[in-house]
């Protein structure tokens, strides 16, 4: 795991706001010299500090104008293979194990309702897989962020 300082977190931020830029003009923005500034980001990249570059494609762009969220009651000897067979699905893209009365819950994309009930049933058929609930969501409200984090670790 890779601890973020305050250096760490305002060139985040920088590419945040343009990541086209270069060790150069982040040093030559942010005041820090060339040296620094390449090796704080060969750390950052070789690290689990950045995500992969597809957490930013909007799958809307995709052709994929849906979100869903299931919730899956799961044989819990099971969840190695769920796992697996959730991965399975080109749709499925972000699975998290849960606490509390599910187990599972799994965002998936989708081109129409036809596609959504397609996907739910490819879910629900995973081996394991008890029961389900798909909640369709209407509109995104606070998008996935790491600003406000980052601006207070900048800050420090």
């Amino acid at each position: 795991m890779t601890d973020l300082d305050g250096t760490d977190a305002r060139i985040l931020l920088a590419l945040r706001d343009d990541a086209r830029l270069s060790g150069v003009e982040l040093a030559q923005r942010l005041g820090l010299s060339r040296n620094t500034v390449q090796a704080r980001l060969a750390r950052l990249e070789s690290g689990d500090a950045l995500a992969p570059i597809d957490r930013r494609v909007e799958h809307r762009a995709l052709g994929y104008p849906l979100t869903a969220f299931v919730t899956i009651r799961a044989d819990q000897h099971r969840l190695p293979s769920i796992e697996q067979d959730l991965a399975a699905i080109p749709e499925v893209v972000e699975v998290h194990g849960i606490a509390g009365e599910d187990d599972v819950l799994v965002r998936i994309v989708a081109i129409d309702a036809d596609d959504l009930y397609r996907i739910a049933g490819a879910i629900l058929s995973a081996p394991g897989v008890d029961r389900t609930e798909v909640r369709l969501s209407v509109r995104e409200m606070v998008g996935y962020r790491t600003a406000p984090l980052l601006t207070r670790i900048a800050e420090k």
